[in-house]
């Protein structure tokens, strides 16, 4: 397996808990950091250049409702829009409950140029993707939704690019979901996390919880042709959280649960590249791993360090928060 590096010690000043991110046009990591670690800390969205050198660069807009946002998956529109999803909920506060948003952020050379918000009252949105004039949002949780299994639910919700001020209900009623799962770990009640697509076209979603990996293919018309499980190892891979893909048709898991992650090939072989145990991170380890990124021919991974449990191999939040580097193997 391999070893990580350190791509970065990240500014203790705004960062205390990084996760989505995404590479802007100008070959920057763009992190965002929802700094669930410290709520009195401003969630906002992080620049790497190609040097390294880590600057803020703008506070994610807050719900005037709440008087917070809290950054988690990013992606860039084909005009170069942001669009960022915030979720409130994940840090637990009532109040802050069905507050998520997806929110559509325009830049200038001034800064925030416009804010749209494309949906609102969002319980647990996650990651995001884009394909064609679509973006498609993994919903982790979906309390409201009572199965016969007594199982947690979670969802794909489908927006258009251009769409603003959608309520979302957190029920089947939502016009928008687009595909739905049921969690079976007893053990671990959270649903569909990562979230990505090949070079075909494919959708590939991550159910956290089971460690597993779903293909969905697509008809002519953008409706759902094939929902399949495409890839499950539980000796390899017990978590799904975040997903980035290479130039070879690999998928690249973070395994969060258990410090590592995880290769899947084109046929859906799984096969665990790194791991670390219980860790700071300083040197490179991975340290909660939240999200891999495809970033100047190396995959760049997120440290979410935040979240304990009997599970999981993290025990601690330590500061600074830190981005790992692995290789990328064909």
């Amino acid at each position: 397996m391999q070893t990580p590096k350190l791509l970065a010690l990240l500014p203790q000043e705004f960062i205390c808990t990084p996760d989505g991110m995404e590479v802007d046009r100008d070959g920057n990591l763009i992190l965002a950091c929802p700094n669930f670690a410290d709520m009195s800390m401003p969630s906002c969205i992080a620049k790497i250049d190609t040097d390294g050198i880590v600057t803020k660069w703008f506070d994610v807009p807050l719900l005037e409702k709440t008087m917070e946002a809290r950054a988690m998956g990013l992606a860039f529109g084909p005009d170069w829009d942001l669009y960022i999803v915030d979720n409130q909920g994940w840090s637990g506060e009532e109040r802050l409950k069905f507050q998520g948003r997806i929110l559509r952020v325009r830049m200038n050379g001034n800064g925030i140029e416009k804010v749209t918000v494309v949906a609102e009252g969002m319980e647990h949105p996650n990651g995001i993707r884009i394909k064609g004039e679509y973006l498609y949002v993994t919903q982790s949780t979906m309390e409201k939704v009572k199965t016969e299994s007594g199982k947690l639910m979670s969802c794909v919700y489908r927006f258009h690019l251009d769409d603003e001020a959608i309520h979302i209900t957190n029920t089947l009623e939502d016009p928008n979901i687009f595909a739905t799962w049921i969690t079976h770990n007893p053990d671990d009640q959270y649903g569909v996390d990562g979230i990505v697509f090949d070079h075909e076209g494919n959708l590939y979603v991550g159910n956290f919880g089971d460690g597993e990996i779903f293909k969905l293919t697509f008809k002519e018309d953008g409706s759902i042709k094939e929902n399949a499980l495409f890839a499950k190892d539980p000796e390899n891979l017990r978590s799904t959280d975040g997903m980035t893909i290479d130039e070879f048709g690999n998928i690249y898991v973070a395994d969060f649960v258990v410090n590592a992650i995880a290769k899947i090939d084109r046929e859906g072989r799984v096969k665990r590249i790194a791991q670390s145990p219980d860790t700071n991170g300083f040197n490179g380890e991975l340290d909660q791993p939240g999200e891999p990124c495809v970033w100047n021919g190396k995959i760049a991974v997120s440290c979410f360090d935040c979240v304990v449990g009997s599970d999981k191999v993290n025990t601690a939040h330590e500061l600074p928060a830190t981005m790992s580097l692995l290789a990328i193997e064909p």
